[in-house]
């Protein structure tokens, strides 16, 4: 994929880019110290329902969530790796073609750390496709990189801040319920390549 930011940016769908993930999160200084620990708990204490969890990766969000959901990737080995955790996951093809594909039976839509890997176009389009997976009423919860964590990975494409999560929000008629910084305050984006910019939004009850 490509964008404004990094035209030249790597591909996310091979499978050297699940090996790194699984490498990334295999650390073993990252276990000792449970370093998902806080990201774990911001997950479960928005308590979300049974989640749709789109570009879910290797399914850590999968595991967060306690199995609590669905998740859904454009890299087939990730989405093996994640099945091998006991995640329920599909591919795009694999999740269009599958029962869930053909209900709004969702409570969540979560896209974490996704976005910033397409650009804005690209992004909106997919939200568009997955928002009629989720019920009336249901919510939706975009997590991006802040400034170090954009810098930290080649194949992001288009950094979205605040800005940009909120043009999606209103593009798709969604009404945000809360905005905020995880863990630490904006200003440790600039350094702590970890830290997020979360955004909660909400389907109309009559979507």
């Amino acid at each position: 994929m490509a964008g404004p930011d990094r035209p030249d940016a790597p591909d996310t769908a091979g499978s050297d880019y699940a090996e790194r993930l699984e490498t990334l999160e295999g650390a073993r200084w990252k276990r000792l110290l449970d370093v998902q620990a806080p990201y774990r708990w911001n997950l479960r204490r928005l308590d979300l329902g049974f989640t749709l969890d789109v570009g879910c990766g290797i399914g850590r969000n999968l595991l967060h969530l306690g199995g609590r959901g669905v998740g859904v990737d454009h890299n087939a080995a990730s989405v093996e790796t994640a099945r091998r955790r006991g995640c329920t996951a599909y591919t795009v093809e694999e999740f269009r073609a599958s029962p869930h594909a053909a209900t709004a039976d969702f409570d969540a839509l979560l896209v974490a750390h996704v976005l910033e890997h397409m650009p804005f176009a690209e992004a909106s389009a997919l939200l568009g496709e997955y928002l009629p997976r989720v019920r009336p009423g249901g919510r939706v919860v975009l997590i991006t990189p802040q400034q170090a964590g954009y810098r930290s990975d080649p194949t992001h494409v288009e950094y979205m801040d605040f800005a940009a999560l909120q043009r999606l929000v209103e593009d798709h008629d969604l009404r945000t319920e809360r905005s905020y910084s995880f863990p630490f305050p904006p200003f440790a984006g600039r350094f702590f390549a970890h830290n997020e910019f979360v955004v909660v939004a909400r389907k109309p009850p009559s979507a």
